[in-house]
């Protein structure tokens, strides 16, 4: 009798991918890179911890697109970090993966040539070099944490990482945010409810067992430890923003009742600026008074900058792409960024050091 094919029936293909140890071979952390993360990350938990007054600004493109951009973005990011350094601590916002309702552009490690070839080794490779060349002159970076699967290549390099809107009910990406080494942000549901991001917090603070890869790249049983240093990020939803008094004051006393951290970072763009770039300016100046006015809670903003305003399409044709303008969501330009920037830093330089 012959045997009916029950398996793989929709499986076209599978190639070997590099493992983690490999790759971290080729691209080593060298020792100017480790001691950026480190301290980053040190600084980060400080912030979260209330030993360090400052606030901690995720900033950079929606997504990366185009390394020579990302580089002279991260020269400039790295001299106004410098200049803003008393009051702010700015981290490069390096976004590799992207989550797509439908279809789309998955990010660059997934297809790094933007023409639907997916050479996923490559886009690894991309986006190792990119994050140690950030780390080596001297940038922390943050990402997002999408696939399970690279942060056993990329995490030794991120400082603080986040977990998106779509993704934060996920019980996969809670486990693994719980043995993730930076710390992390769980953005509120897309229908700007806090309920799936207060049980994320609740969750990634406890041990967990689950299926992911070691080094090696072989299937492993993970067990973690639980990560302290959890924390909500306001992003809006449901059409409507969250970032006002009255919201912020709302999410303090929900992540209070439920006995998770009631650190709050705000995230400008998304519902929070109607999904309007331009506006997220004014919501950094709505949260600069907030902090004027009293505000305890917030200890960070995450902005989508880049050097040029706005966002385009990916054309057929790649020669066309503009330079240093958004694939994805619309950004604020350089001078807007720094502009704001300043302004904050400005604002706060004296408020910060009081505040309880």
């Amino acid at each position: 009798m012959t045997e009916k094919q029950v398996d793989d029936l929709n499986i076209e293909s599978q190639t070997l991918l590099t493992t983690p140890r490999e790759l971290k071979a080729k691209l080593p952390l060298s020792d100017a890179a480790r001691e950026t993360v480190a301290a980053g990350r040190d600084t980060v938990r400080n912030i979260l911890d209330r030993k360090d007054p400052r606030l901690f600004i995720v900033i950079g493109p929606c997504s990366i697109h185009d390394l020579d951009a990302a580089n002279e973005y991260a020269g400039r990011l790295k001299k106004l970090a410098t200049e803003v350094e008393d009051t702010l601590v700015l981290i490069q916002r390096v976004y590799f993966e992207k989550p797509r309702t439908t279809v789309g552009w998955k990010g660059l490690i997934n297809d790094p040539y933007m023409n639907d070839t997916f050479k996923i080794e490559d886009g690894l490779h991309i986006a190792r070099k990119l994050l140690l060349d950030m780390a080596e002159m001297g940038l922390p970076t943050a990402t997002e944490a999408l696939d399970p699967i690279t942060p056993q290549y990329l995490q030794d390099l991120i400082t603080w990482s986040a977990i998106g809107a779509r993704t934060t009910e996920s019980q996969t990406h809670r486990e693994m945010s719980s043995g993730l080494s930076s710390p992390v942000g769980f953005k509120n549901g897309t229908d700007g409810g806090l309920d799936v991001a207060i049980n994320a917090m609740l969750s990634v603070r406890h041990p967990h067992r689950f299926l992911g890869i070691d080094m090696d790249g072989k299937v492993a049983i993970t067990v973690t430890r639980g990560n302290p240093y959890a924390h909500v990020v306001l992003r809006g939803g449901g059409g409507k923003p969250n970032y006002d008094s009255v919201s912020v004051a709302l999410a303090e006393q929900a992540l209070s009742k439920a006995g998770v951290s009631t650190n709050i970072m705000v995230d400008c763009s998304h519902a929070n600026s109607n999904k309007d770039p331009a506006l997220q300016s004014l919501v950094m100046d709505n949260i600069t008074n907030q902090i004027i006015e009293g505000n305890t809670s917030i200890i960070g903003l995450m902005v989508e900058s880049h050097l040029k305003a706005g966002n385009q399409s990916i054309p057929a044709d790649l020669s066309q792409l503009e330079y240093g303008v958004s694939v994805t969501d619309g950004c604020i330009g350089w001078d807007t960024t720094e502009e704001a920037i300043r302004k904050m830093a400005d604002k706060l330089r004296q408020v910060l050091p009081a505040r309880g």
